[in-house]
């Protein structure tokens, strides 16, 4: 699916796109470069793009931007690259749109490695239309239709906690950050802090867990934050819930 659409590569070292091009290709995706964010831009708005490798360090505008420009129009997967290791300026790349990262210097086959996972992932999202039941029926979220059942009967989610579960089911055994939860999840005009996320996770642990004290979906990262935890995860092709 995503091999019928280019990747595009944006980075001022003319080397690694060349590089990262090669090694794309030689797997089988289609490329467009570009050495500055003005035909990055340019590229981004002419084309349909299946995914975005962003350098951070551009001659003319940012990367974060570039970034924050994707994301008024597209939800586009963009992967960073950028010789910035401080974890402040990850988490704000994270923040601003970006689905993952990675440090520079790195191996042209761990971008192609990460680059499909990204892509792996995009499309189970995109998928995920259906609903979905977790350990034999036990829960079942319709995301589409924004519904949730525990052993067949529907669970009454406010419009916070379904986008909770929302964020973190699609994207499952990936911790996010409670900022990243904030950011992913909930509206641009959301003004608690952080660790309101911390009360949501609690009430719709009361509702989804079989025991809220042992969870085992919503499972807590100590130090981090949250992911969702399931291994079974069966789509209800032709059925309603």
């Amino acid at each position: 699916m995503y091999k019928n659409k280019p990747i595009l590569l944006i980075d001022d070292e003319v080397k690694i796109t060349q590089v990262l091009k090669a090694y794309l290709e030689k797997n089988g995706y289609s490329t467009l470069t570009a050495h500055d964010g003005k035909r990055a831009w340019e590229l981004f708005q002419s084309q349909e793009i299946a995914l975005v490798v962003l350098d951070l360090m551009l001659p003319d505008i940012t990367g974060e931007e570039l970034c924050y420009r994707i994301r008024t129009q597209s939800r586009v997967p963009v992967i960073m690259l950028t010789a910035k290791s401080n974890e402040t300026d990850l988490l704000r790349g994270l923040k601003i749109g970006a689905d993952d990262y990675l440090a520079k210097p790195f191996s042209p086959r761990t971008v192609v490695a990460k680059i499909e996972a990204v892509l792996r992932r995009t499309e189970c999202d995109e998928l995920l239309s259906m609903p979905v039941s977790y350990n034999n029926g036990d829960l079942t979220i319709d995301f589409k239709n924004c519904v949730v059942k525990k052993n067949g009967e529907v669970i009454n989610l406010t419009p916070t906690e379904f986008k909770l579960l929302r964020a973190l089911a699609k994207a499952p055994n990936r911790t996010f950050t409670r900022d990243q939860l904030i950011t992913y999840a909930l509206d641009d005009n959301f003004n608690g802090y952080d660790r309101s996320i911390d009360t949501y996770i609690k009430s719709l642990r009361s509702k989804i867990e079989p025991d809220r004290k042992n969870p085992q979906y919503i499972v807590t990262v100590h130090g981090f934050g949250y992911k969702f935890v399931s291994e079974i995860r069966e789509p209800l092709k032709g059925k309603e819930i």
